[in-house]
């Protein structure tokens, strides 16, 4: 079952809890960004990726920002201003139309949009259209389970239908670990075929 985050409530996006369960810096360092990557932050909402991996991939990297709501993309461009933050494009885009460049970006991120997703595997397959060849794709979702925050169980992606979804849209060397209580990261390849 999927459910779509409504605009409405963005505020939580940028709550004490969810910065708490969600470390920024600390979910980057695990996954490493090296500075001077094209970074595409899928679904990045109000920013809360963005900026950290605007951070981490420096002046010499860029970071999409992409989001279907322009109202949040509005958030970015005011924190890219109030930061003065060069190295950030923000990009309107469809769910499953990247509007990127084919093999135009190192790393696909995606925080906690898999879940919502109704086709996984045609959204998957146009991630994997904006890799690099040997591009690699994040993916940090809620782990399947009742906890006393975030969507229900039953409208969180299990590990193993990640896992399978990736291996059938071009991808390989998925690893997949818990990163706390709430969350696990899992990572893959790009492997030429999608």
């Amino acid at each position: 079952m999927t459910h779509k985050f409504k605009v409405i409530n963005k505020s939580k996006l940028n709550s004490p809890k969810r910065r708490e369960v969600l470390p920024a810096d600390k979910i980057l360092s695990a996954i490493g960004i090296p500075p001077g990557e094209i970074v595409a932050d899928i679904g990045c909402g109000i920013g809360f990726f963005t900026f950290p991996l605007s951070g981490a991939v420096g002046d010499e990297g860029i970071v999409y920002a992409l989001d279907i709501e322009k109202e949040m993309l509005d958030d970015v461009e005011s924190g890219m201003l109030e930061q003065n933050i060069k190295n950030i494009r923000t990009v309107v885009t469809q769910e499953y139309k990247l509007v990127l460049e084919d093999e135009s970006v190192d790393v696909a991120f995606l925080c906690t949009v898999m879940h919502e997703v109704k086709m996984r595997e045609k959204f998957l397959k146009e991630a994997n259209r904006i890799l690099f060849s040997g591009g690699r794709i994040v993916i940090v979702e809620w782990i399947k389970k009742d906890s006393d925050f975030g969507p229900p169980a039953d409208h969180r992606l299990d590990k193993d239908v990640l896992k399978k979804n990736l291996q059938r849209t071009g991808f390989n060397d998925i690893q997949i670990m818990d990163f706390n209580d709430y969350f696990y990261i899992a990572t893959a390849k790009k492997t030429g075929e999608s």
